[in-house]
């Protein structure tokens, strides 16, 4: 009978995991992870990405001057299995919740918060950020799904409509 219970209850489990998992696929800001190497740092992204849909996204959907979770639904999250220079300034192997303010002058404030598990922006609390750094945005080909890109010669790209952040990382 206990076997038949604990057969049961994993059955159920695993039902309910993949349920679960493909809920996340349905929505309309899917998951997505963004992973690649800059030196020998592995570096992995993991975010929901939303679409543009004809909106004006920056300075409307996403306002100036305000903290953006730079992606939708939970926190964005970058993981460093080493420790890394960004924009010149350590920052320790870990995982982090990214999140961005986005400025009109196109020069952005990029935060790496050490609470990972946070939905959107809601609870961020700044005592918590391991870093802050400034990047500078540049235009680029419109880009209707928010997509983060690792790029081996040491920049992390987030595309959204038709700008990117770029952010420089180094070994």
């Amino acid at each position: 009978m206990k076997r038949i219970t604990l057969l049961l209850a994993g059955i159920f489990i695993l039902s309910s995991l993949s349920f679960a998992q493909g809920k996340m696929a349905d929505r309309p800001s899917p998951p997505a992870t963004a992973e690649g190497m800059i030196g020998e740092a592995e570096i992995t992204i993991k975010y929901s990405s939303p679409r543009a849909k004809d909106r004006t996204i920056y300075g409307e959907l996403v306002p100036y001057g305000k903290i953006w979770r730079a992606g939708a639904n939970e926190a964005t999250t970058i993981a460093f299995s080493k420790d890394v220079m960004v924009e010149g300034k350590a920052l320790a192997a870990g995982e982090y919740a990214l999140f961005v303010i986005p400025e009109d002058n196109g020069v952005w404030t990029v935060i790496f918060n050490k609470e990972t598990k946070q939905w959107g922006a809601y609870k961020y609390d700044q005592s918590k950020d391991a870093l802050r750094v400034k990047a500078k945005t540049s235009e680029t080909d419109y880009t209707e799904n928010m997509t983060y890109m690792v790029d081996e010669d040491g920049m992390i790209h987030l595309d959204w409509a038709d700008t990117r952040m770029s952010i420089s990382v180094a070994p």
